[in-house]
């Protein structure tokens, strides 16, 4: 483990966005860069159980927000926290992760290579001193300090009585903003994020919308079709060629199945390149 510092209320380091929150922590132990706790971040939570499709989009968002300087925190726990902090570091971007046990002690245990790769040039937290455990209380309070250190929140999912709806909550008191990814109906693990959205949160349907809802503005999208596999060009290039198209079109003229060609519409939607509208598809400006 890296060298463990110490910064209390009123340090010169001890990060703004706390000082005005609801019970601030009196003091932080950290290792790593403690002027991340400072620079702009986004809070990525979700479920540890998490679906394929949400460990997929929370270390898109992730990555994302990265390519633009943003820094992400989450909680290092398995799912969405792992593949949030993931998804940061892809770019040699930063991210923090806050803990709920004693900063020396390495919860889950199974996260010690992704603890070691956020130290590199990241950030990890705790309000608790080295060797106290990680026991269940602990990281609803944790998620406080998640949600405080952030200019808003993404849940990716969330069960009903999930810790991500918790972050959710510290989030709208801190008076944060709040975005959630919509999730299948039929799943447990979409219904938190779904209901916040039914409440009001902004839907995230593409990874720019997050670049979008920070009014940032968006890189040109020609550096972002380098990113693209081979048979994701396949299906931009058609699209850019022919202009506003349809899945039919799509399949007819590669000859691929509607499953394989949706699936590539998505993705390429959530990169941002592409934009669908009443079954239609064309590239996004």
């Amino acid at each position: 483990m890296d060298r463990i510092g110490e910064v209390k209320i009123g340090d010169r380091d001890y990060p703004e966005l706390l000082n005005h929150i609801g019970n601030p922590p009196e003091k932080l132990y950290y290792a790593g860069d403690i002027t991340l706790a400072n620079r702009p971040s986004i809070a990525v939570v979700g479920a540890r159980k998490a679906s394929p499709y949400g460990k997929w989009a929370a270390y898109g968002f992730a990555k994302k927000l990265s390519e633009y300087g943003i820094a992400v925190i989450s909680g290092m726990a398995y799912g969405i926290d792992s593949c949030a902090h993931r998804g940061a570091l892809e770019n040699e971007g930063r991210t923090v992760a806050v803990l709920g046990c004693g900063i020396d002690i390495c919860y889950p245990a199974s996260n010690r290579i992704l603890r070691d790769q956020i130290l590199k040039g990241g950030l990890i937290l705790s309000e608790y001193e080295p060797g106290v455990p990680p026991l269940p209380y602990r990281f609803p309070m944790r998620n406080r300090i998640i949600s405080g250190l952030s200019l808003g929140c993404i849940v990716v999912e969330a069960g009903l009585s999930s810790g991500s709806l918790i972050t959710a909550e510290y989030a709208a008191e801190q008076g944060r903003n709040i975005y959630a990814l919509p999730g299948n109906i039929n799943s447990i693990s979409s219904f938190g994020a779904n209901k916040l959205i039914k409440d009001g949160a902004p839907p995230l349907i593409a990874f720019d919308d997050i670049i979008d809802e920070l009014g940032i503005a968006r890189k040109n999208a020609s550096a972002q079709q380098t990113e693209l596999g081979r048979d994701e060009r396949e299906i931009y290039e058609l699209i850019f060629r022919t202009g506003e198209t349809t899945t039919d079109f799509l399949c007819r003229t590669t000859g691929r199945p509607p499953s394989e060609v949706n699936a590539m519409v998505t993705i390429l939607e959530m990169k941002g390149l592409l934009q669908t509208a009443i079954g239609k598809i064309f590239i996004a400006k």
